[in-house]
């Protein structure tokens, strides 16, 4: 009966060594699959964050492509040589292949007791440039002469200085700042 009774337990044991066997291969595969899902939440949300990230360049380098720039000097014109009444200057777009519709762009004016915005200004066309498509639409190497009537408030003699700012709808705004000389003439160039 001895006998019995210890094949019984060896058996026991062997059995109990297959299903110690078994519970370790489900546990293996439990940690496996967990480990996959986490995997895939890490990968997913570092792809959404890359793609994030991407998108944000690209919008920065939309807003840095719409910038305008002066071209040549900036000029004062004075009815009686003793105040500045408007200042008419040439822009361009700083990279040739982006498009500003000037109808969009706001100016605004201010010097040390002055402050106006959405100034009433003039656009066309510069004389020398060549139209590229849609009127009014600042493209590739067209220069734009605008002509920006200051406010009437504005009393800007000699030694005075005064702000304009251009605000494209998309871009980086282009602020001008200028000093009058000594002497003010009918077109005084501000350089």
């Amino acid at each position: 009966m001895y006998n019995k009774i210890s094949r019984k337990l060896q058996d026991l044991k062997l059995n109990q060594r297959g299903m110690t066997g078994l519970e370790t291969a489900i546990i293996l595969i439990a940690f496996v699959t967990v480990a996959s899902v986490l995997a895939y939440a890490v990968l997913s949300a570092g792809i959404f964050s890359a793609e994030k990230g991407k998108e944000t360049v690209y919008k920065g380098l939309d807003q840095a492509q719409g910038n305008l720039m002066v071209k040549g000097n900036v000029l004062a014109i004075s009815a009686d040589s003793t105040n500045i009444d408007s200042v008419i200057l040439n822009v361009a777009l700083t990279i040739p292949n982006q498009k500003i519709d000037m109808d969009t762009v706001v100016v605004n004016y201010w010097d040390s007791e002055t402050h106006a915005e959405g100034l009433a200004v003039d656009m066309a066309l510069s004389e020398g440039s060549t139209e590229r498509g849609t009127a009014n639409m600042l493209e590739g190497d067209e220069q734009f002469t605008v002509t920006i009537t200051l406010p009437d408030a504005a009393a800007i003699g000699a030694y005075d200085a005064f702000n304009i700012q251009m605000i494209p709808p998309s871009g980086a705004t282009l602020t001008i700042r200028r000093s009058l000389p000594g002497t003010v003439e009918k077109t005084t160039d501000l350089y």
